[in-house]
């Protein structure tokens, strides 16, 4: 499916407003998470988890 030129512009301009509307929210969050413990465990933990069954289903087939 191939969209038109009207349909990529309204696209990347809603990106665009995305984009500005969420920029004082993250401009906010960006001296909080400095300042937040990383925690590496608890998101390499399901990521492997998806990974293992992603490997689980393809063995199955």
């Amino acid at each position: 499916m191939e969209l038109s030129v009207w349909e990529n512009v309204f696209l990347g301009a809603m990106a665009l407003g995305l984009i500005f509307w969420m920029r004082p929210s993250i401009k906010a969050s960006l001296p909080q998470n400095k300042q937040a413990p990383s925690d590496w465990v608890g998101a390499l933990i399901p990521i492997a988890g998806v990974v293992l069954f992603v490997i689980f289903l393809i063995m199955m087939v």
